[in-house]
């Protein structure tokens, strides 16, 4: 890694920038993703600003995780959103007022000390802890890290595998967009259309006071998201009493499955046995396979529960199990020729990877998850290409990962052609993950 004293090469501007925007938005215990936009602790940002925050200070990693875990449900899941008490509540809609965990979620086990949210967002946890480990493993030993983390890990995939297998096919789902990380894609618009909008004048959309409208999600799409909270808030967050909205996303079991893999390795490490977590990924990844693979199309597709069809819409999220080890080959090559075809066109038409398919017909390059293209997807990419021997294209992708990150300022999300910047800048994961590139190209 370059120190800040060399000269002005990409990696040393690239460094020293991520470098700043992470202690900018340090808070003393976590990490907020944007001082303006989102200014609490968000669930999965907070797995991949370890992942980079393990290069800076492994110890500061191990407390963003141990941070998120102290919020967690007796009924192990682990809140999309930690509040911060100190920000107004005008700062961030829906607030802790809206989902008031300490009362509504009080039989679903919410902490009492912390308001949270009371969806969930990606399983990247448990991936995110084993990497933080492993970048100073004598370190994480004196603290105990691991042996404080894995039981509530371990909480968070049962939660996942259990409670939320919906459909009875062994693979988790999400009860709100939110929950899919990709909050506006459209592959949630034809479920999405059962659902009656909350009126638009019943919430303030604070997200417009810091963000451009043409970014953000619209105020219809907005108003169905409000409504789906209110109504899980009003059922006391449990998940047995059904559900209007419930989908199967590829890229949510991906994680999920990276982070059973994932937990085996620390089982081991800790001298517990790893079968289960094995075994358990195993399991998932037929499910995945058999479920939402679709051989025609040659990527996943989300499973609308409740309508009993695959979604024919395609998003990054299809794309995202090259991250599963074992992955039969021929779907990930099949994985790879779409990421480079005429959906994604990376290496061709795109610099990186969009949200979204360019040829469907709610592509959007600017409008948030409906086609910009996101950093840690983007990563996630590379981290599978690269787990499946496409080396050269795993190389461009991060160096054009690098190249964006530092020309758009930190960007959310950039134009997938351009790289042009949209979303809010100073982006913690875009930051975090640009410290894992560089010292990818360091090692």
């Amino acid at each position: 890694m370059e120190r800040a004293d060399q000269p002005a090469t990409l990696p040393s501007i690239a460094y020293n920038g991520a470098r700043r925007v992470l202690s900018g938005n340090w808070t003393g215990s976590s990490t907020v993703p944007s001082r303006t936009l989102y200014p609490h602790q968000w669930s999965w940002d907070s797995g991949f600003i370890a992942i980079g925050l393990r290069h800076l200070s492994p110890a500061r990693a191990q407390r963003e995780l141990e941070t998120l875990l102290a919020a967690q449900w007796a009924d192990g899941r682990i809140p999309h959103i930690v509040f911060n008490p100190s920000v107004p509540l005008s700062a961030y809609f829906p607030s802790p007022d809206f989902w008031r965990s300490s009362t509504a979620g009080d039989k679903a086990g919410a902490p009492g000390g912390v308001e949270t949210s009371g969806i969930i967002q990606p399983p990247i946890h448990a991936l995110a802890a084993w990497l933080v480990h492993r970048a100073d493993p004598a370190a994480s030993v004196r603290r105990g890290f691991l042996p404080r983390v894995y039981p509530r890990l371990v909480a968070w995939q049962r939660y996942l595998t259990e409670r939320r297998d919906l459909g009875g096919r062994g693979l988790a789902s999400i009860v709100h967009p939110w929950e899919s990380g990709m909050d506006n894609s459209p592959c949630w618009d034809p479920p999405l259309a059962r659902i009656e909008p909350a009126a638009t004048g019943s919430f303030h959309r604070a997200d417009l006071d810091h963000g451009c409208p043409a970014d953000r999600p619209t105020d219809l799409d907005y108003g169905r998201y409000v409504r789906l909270a209110e109504r899980y808030r009003g059922q006391q967050y449990a998940d047995d009493d059904g559900h209007p909205f419930a989908v199967e996303d590829p890229g949510v079991n991906a994680l999920l499955i990276a982070s059973e893999h994932a937990l085996g390795d620390i089982a081991a490490v800790l001298g517990t046995d790893p079968s289960d977590h094995q075994v358990r990924a195993e399991e998932l990844t037929t499910a995945l396979l058999k479920r939402l693979w679709n051989a025609d199309e040659g990527m996943f597709l989300c499973q609308d529960v409740i309508g009993g069809a695959q979604i024919h819409e395609y998003s990054a999220a299809g794309l995202l199990p090259l991250i599963v080890p074992g992955l039969p080959g021929d779907v990930a090559a099949a994985l790879v020729r779409t990421l480079r075809g005429k959906r994604f066109g990376l290496g061709g038409t795109t610099r990186l990877a969009p949200s979204y398919d360019l040829t469907g017909h709610a592509f959007d390059p600017a409008r948030y998850w409906r086609g910009p293209a996101w950093f840690n997807v983007n990563w996630l990419l590379e981290r599978g290409l690269r787990r499946h021997g496409a080396h050269e294209r795993a190389d461009a992708i991060r160096t054009t990962v690098l190249q964006a990150a530092v020309a758009s300022g930190f960007a959310e999300y950039v134009d997938p052609f351009s790289g042009d910047a949209r979303g809010t800048r100073d982006f913690s994961w875009t930051a975090a993950l640009t410290i894992d590139l560089l010292a990818e190209v360091a090692r």
